[in-house]
């Protein structure tokens, strides 16, 4: 059976991706994948487009949120099973649950509950971004990356504690608190997450943080299975 070439270097491109979650060049890329490097931008620019993968601040290429979409559609059974957990924390909490991803230099919402008996929840909806060091969730990310020179407080506190908390930072009165997911030994986090919850004032936020750790256990749980 014949196979398309384009589209076969695409998805080995998306495989090598995979295997490099610190990023990786073009010139690395190109060199896996054994063309040239004019052939492996257009690739690139093709699969970001469709955000599949994002480029870094130093070029590096790395997947990006519409992997984990597309993930969430293939695995239907991780979903079905996250969403209650989600759920069950946005109750806990009385406050909006999400789980949110890294893509490029900002954090994208992927996940969304709300709870059963509050009225006025912060308005999150999967598909919601903002840069990854700006709000809790994309300070969970960065805090759950390798420590950098030039770090924020903000991120050395997170990765301090655990977890983040922020105030206002994206909409006024707003209580954030995000950790971030961490894969089991030997398995390699292609998808950089964070899962949390935020409220408009009131949240316990000693309660938030010790939910949010018990419950980015069970994720990680349902992700390693």
């Amino acid at each position: 059976m014949s196979t398309l070439q384009t589209l076969d270097r695409g998805l080995r491109a998306l495989d090598v991706i995979s295997q490099s979650p610190g990023g990786i060049s073009i010139a690395d890329l190109a060199g896996e994948l054994q063309i040239h490097r004019a052939i492996c931008y257009r690739i690139v620019s093709t699969l970001e487009a469709h955000l599949l993968v994002s480029r870094m601040d130093d070029g590096r290429i790395r997947l990006a949120a519409g992997v984990a979409v597309l993930a969430s559609r293939f695995e239907p059974q991780f979903t079905r099973d996250a969403r209650p957990i989600l759920h069950r924390l946005a109750n806990e909490t009385h406050a909006t649950a999400f789980v949110s991803a890294a893509e490029g230099q900002e954090a994208v919402v992927v996940m969304v509950s709300e709870p059963d008996d509050v009225v006025l929840t912060v308005s999150y909806r999967v598909g919601s971004r903002h840069p990854l060091d700006v709000g809790a969730a994309g300070i969970a990310i960065l805090a759950g990356r390798p420590e950098q020179p030039g770090e924020s407080e903000a991120v050395r506190q997170a990765r301090r504690d655990g977890y983040s908390l922020t105030r206002g930072e994206l909409e006024r009165g707003a209580v954030g608190v995000s950790t971030a997911l961490k894969l089991p030994p030997g398995l390699s986090p292609a998808i950089e997450r964070s899962v949390g919850v935020v409220a408009i004032d009131g949240l316990d936020t000693e309660l938030a943080a010790v939910a949010i750790m018990r419950t980015a256990r069970q994720l990680e749980n349902l992700l390693g299975a």
